[in-house]
């Protein structure tokens, strides 16, 4: 498998099964036709790249992408996941744990964002030196479309 076209195929064969289901038009999957679930099948493209290529440049952007995918899909389609700020925390701790699982790098910032996602997730009220993170998020889920083209730009200037 040639690893250069590997990602690029993984996207196409994603891309093109969402948009095949979504031309069936099957009733019971008319709910998973939105954003999310593209960003999912992005996501899951990126991870099943870097793990079979064994090329894990691209393992923190697939599971940054494939764990928010998730999560805004579960939000509009389960009653009991959780739609709170630190729920993002959680998952760039996990895209950086499964990041030094492969490279051995950036384990403190991912035991820091897990901790602090879990603590803020967890505690019945958000303490008050704590509520500046909790409007950061509101901030960015008012501008999100902003925050994706600012880590265009950052992935596009990073050498």
């Amino acid at each position: 498998m040639n690893k250069q076209n590997s990602l690029l195929g993984f996207l196409l064969i994603g891309l093109g099964a969402y948009f095949f289901l979504r031309h069936l038009n099957i009733p019971e999957l008319s709910p998973f036709y939105s954003w999310p679930s593209l960003i999912l099948v992005i996501g899951g493209s990126f991870l099943l790249h870097s793990y079979i290529a064994k090329d894990y440049t691209n393992l923190f952007t697939g599971a940054l992408l494939f764990g928010f995918g998730l999560h805004f899909l579960a939000v509009q389609h389960f009653l009991f996941w959780i739609d709170h700020w630190a729920s993002y925390l959680l998952i760039i701790g996990i895209a950086f744990l499964l990041h030094y699982q492969k490279t051995k790098h950036n384990l403190i910032p991912a035991l820091i964002l897990l901790g602090l996602g879990l603590f803020a997730l967890f505690t019945p009220t958000t303490p008050m030196w704590l509520l500046w993170v909790q409007q950061i998020f509101d901030l960015i889920e008012s501008f999100w479309p902003l925050v994706i083209i600012g880590f265009g730009i950052y992935l596009l200037k990073k050498k």
